[in-house]
């Protein structure tokens, strides 16, 4: 009888603290789903801050496009990283690896958007200082060769990028009642400074740019 009992007792002890052992596991594993929330609304911050294509993004857009590779990414990707986590670790219990895995997914996709947006700022930004560059030789070049009616409105050049960040068609209006109404040239940065401006006729940017379409 006391045998029993002590059995009985022994049983509900291993029981008790293998129950708390896997709630210990669950607490520690339990990091996807918050994690999934918090990085799929910094993903929307990081795609309004740093898109990673065009100039601008909404935070609307950045989230749509966090959701989707979250969910995507834990979908295909949380069970085959849970695998792994058990190979390293056998003691972990398979659904808490599975959410260890999740976690590094979503960490990933916001790791991954983040640097995307670096890199294409800095080719915007890389694009931007060439286009500056390009103004100003080409504005140096018309106001020493142009005309007077197109040197008078260097300011409102207009630019045509022809290859981005290197070859671009600067033209100037003129406000003169007869002859040619733009003064236009291309500057090639990639070309020798003394020869990089070459002029390049009188057809406006909007004619040059409808036909290279």
């Amino acid at each position: 009888m006391d045998g029993g009992w002590v059995a009985r007792a022994r049983w509900r002890r291993h029981g008790a603290s293998g129950w708390l052992a896997r709630a210990r596991w669950r607490r520690r594993g339990a990091w996807l789903w918050p994690a999934f929330v918090v990085l799929t609304l910094a993903d929307a911050l990081v795609g309004r801050l740093l898109p990673f294509s065009g100039n601008t993004q909404s935070v609307a857009t950045g989230a749509v496009a966090g959701l989707c590779l979250n969910v995507v990414g834990v979908i295909l990707l949380s069970r085959p990283l849970g695998w792994l986590i058990r190979r390293l670790r056998p003691s972990v219990p398979n659904v808490v690896a599975r959410n260890y895995g999740g976690s590094i997914v979503v960490i990933a996709v916001f790791v991954a958007l983040s640097s995307a947006g670096l890199a294409h700022r800095s080719s915007v930004l890389a694009e931007r200082r060439a286009m500056q560059e390009a103004v100003a030789r080409a504005q140096a070049w018309i106001g020493d060769r142009a005309p007077a009616p197109f040197r008078r409105n260097l300011a409102l050049v207009d630019m045509f990028a022809i290859q981005a960040g290197s070859v671009y068609r600067s033209c100037v209006p003129s406000q003169a009642p007869s002859g040619p109404r733009d003064y236009c040239v291309i500057v090639n940065l990639s070309a020798p400074f003394a020869g990089s401006v070459k002029f390049a006729g009188s057809e406006p940017n909007s004619m040059f740019s409808a036909g290279v379409g």
